[in-house]
């Protein structure tokens, strides 16, 4: 499972990087509030990273990891974030 998570994130990663080598980062937001079907994807995305946010906190909290760093990942870049709380996870939290 763990190798699957790091091929998501290095894949996803790199598809970042180029979507904002070709837009910008505040292109890339630009576009998405350009209409209607842009603001949905944002808001669903907004709802989902809410409640990703909740688990992450309460994981971190459990388990003496620092929550800052995702927190700010994720507000910049999305999915990222906890694609690497997940890959950076220590072994024995990785396991349970």
């Amino acid at each position: 499972m763990r190798n699957l998570v790091i091929a998501v994130t290095v894949l996803f990663s790199a598809f970042t990087a180029w979507v904002i080598g070709q837009t910008g980062l505040v292109g890339f937001y630009r576009q998405l509030l350009d209409g209607p079907a842009g603001w949905q994807v944002l808001v669903d995305l907004g709802i989902a990273l809410v409640l990703v946010f909740s688990w992450i906190a309460r994981d971190a909290r459990r388990t003496g990891r620092r929550f800052l760093p995702y927190l700010l990942l994720t507000l910049g870049l999305g999915s990222i974030g906890p694609l690497l709380y997940l890959v950076l996870a220590p072994r024995s939290s990785r396991d349970a």
